[in-house]
C-alpha cells in the first residue's frame, strides 16, 4: 500500500492532527502512572486536569471538523474522547454546532452569557458553569428524542457513546478500589478520573463565557473575545481565536492564527486579547478597584436585537446533525446595520 493511501485509510486528514492524537495518546498514560503508583498522584494531577481539558477543545475540533476521513474512525475517537473529556462528545452537536454557533450568544442560544445578569463579575463567571449545564440539557434530550424517532443509526451512536463513558467510568473505579482498597482507591480514582473531567466541563464552559460576555451577536465581526497568546494557543489548539472560529466554524484548528490574522483589523480592539492570565487578573483582581480594567458592552447587548429579531431568550429548537455538521449564524442584521451592528 502506497503511503499516502495508507495516510487517507488510518491518519489523519490534517497532518497537524498527529499532535492532537498524541495529546490523545498522552491521556491513559498519565492516567496509568497514577492508578499504578498513587504516590505519583501529586504530581501528574495537574497534568490529568490539563489533558482533559484537551481532551475537551480536541472533541470541539473534532465535531467540527472530523479528524479522519473514516466515519467510523471518527465515531472511535468521539467514544475515546468521551473517556477523558467527562462526558459523551456527541453532545457537542446540538448544545454547540447547531445551536451556539447559530445564534452566537443571542436569543435562542442555550449557552447564553446573560441569562440573570449581564454584569461581568466573578460570582457570575463561576457559577456559569451551573446555568449552562442546565440550559445545555434541553437541546441533548430533544437532540435524543429526535434520533430514536428518525435516525436509528445515530440513536445507536448516542447510545454507545452513553454505555462506553459509564462502563469506564464503573472500571475505572473498580480498577482502583482493587488495588488500593476503598479509601485510596475512591482517592486515586477521583484525582486521576473524576476530578480532570469535572475541571475540564467547567472550564471549557468558563472560556464560552469569557469569549462572548460583553461582545455584540448582532455585528459582523465582533461577535467574539479572542486571545492571542502564542503558549496559549499552542497548549489549546488554538482554541484562543475565537472570532475567526465562528467566522469560519469548520475550518480545521491549525488554520486559524491565519484567519484570525486577516479578520483581526475588523474586529473592536476591545475583543482582542493577549495572554488569558492577564485578561483573568484585570476583569476579576483590577475590576473591583476600578471600572476601567474590566470589560463593557461591545456595540449592540444581546438581549437587545434589531428591529425583526426574537427577543425570547427560551432556548431554539435543535436539528439533527453529526460531525462536521456546523450551523450558520443566523442574520447579525447585516442588511439593515453597519459591520459594527450600529444602523447604517
Amino acid at each position: 500500500m502506497a503511503v499516502t493511501e495508507y495516510h487517507a485509510v488510518v491518519g489523519p486528514r490534517h497532518a497537524s492532527d498527529y499532535r492532537t492524537l498524541a495529546w490523545a495518546a498522552a491521556m491513559p498514560v498519565a492516567a496509568v502512572l497514577q492508578y499504578s503508583r498513587p504516590s505519583l498522584v501529586p504530581f501528574l494531577a495537574p497534568l490529568s486536569c490539563y489533558l482533559a481539558l484537551s481532551a475537551g477543545i480536541i472533541a470541539h475540533n473534532h465535531n467540527h471538523c472530523p479528524t479522519f476521513g473514516s466515519r467510523r474512525a471518527n465515531r472511535v475517537f468521539g467514544i475515546w474522547l468521551s473517556f477523558f473529556y467527562g462526558y459523551p462528545t456527541f453532545a457537542w452537536i446540538p448544545t454547540h454546532n447547531l445551536n451556539h454557533h447559530k445564534f452566537v450568544n443571542g436569543p435562542g442560544d442555550a449557552t447564553i452569557t446573560w441569562r440573570h445578569t449581564n454584569r461581568h463579575i466573578l460570582p457570575v463567571a463561576l457559577t456559569y458553569f451551573f446555568v449552562s449545564s442546565y440550559w445545555q440539557s434541553g437541546p441533548i434530550k430533544t437532540y435524543i428524542r429526535k434520533a430514536r424517532a428518525q435516525r436509528p443509526a445515530l440513536y445507536r451512536q448516542v447510545l454507545l457513546q452513553y454505555g462506553a463513558w459509564v462502563a469506564a467510568a464503573i472500571a475505572t473505579l473498580a480498577t482502583a478500589i482493587g488495588l488500593h482498597g476503598v479509601r485510596t482507591g475512591l482517592f486515586v480514582w477521583f484525582v486521576a478520573s473524576a476530578g480532570p473531567a469535572v475541571f475540564a466541563l467547567w472550564t471549557i464552559m468558563l472560556f464560552n463565557y469569557e469569549q462572548h460576555v460583553h461582545a455584540d451577536p448582532w455585528s459582523e465581526h465582533n461577535h467574539s473575545r479572542s486571545w492571542t497568546g502564542p503558549l496559549l494557543n499552542f497548549l489549546l489548539f488554538n482554541n484562543g481565536y475565537h472570532a475567526a472560529h465562528h467566522e469560519t466554524p469548520g475550518l480545521h484548528w491549525s488554520e486559524l492564527p491565519r484567519a484570525h490574522a486577516a479578520l483581526a483589523p475588523k474586529v473592536d480592539p476591545a475583543l482582542i486579547e493577549g495572554g488569558m492570565w492577564p485578561y483573568f487578573a484585570k476583569c476579576y483582581l483590577l475590576a473591583p478597584l476600578g471600572r476601567g480594567f474590566g470589560t463593557a458592552q461591545v456595540g449592540r447587548a444581546p438581549f437587545d436585537p434589531p428591529e425583526g429579531f426574537s427577543r425570547d431568550a427560551a432556548t431554539a429548537e435543535v436539528p439533527l446533525g453529526e460531525e462536521g455538521d456546523n450551523a450558520l449564524p443566523v442574520s447579525r442584521a447585516r442588511s439593515a446595520h453597519g459591520p459594527d451592528g450600529a444602523s447604517a
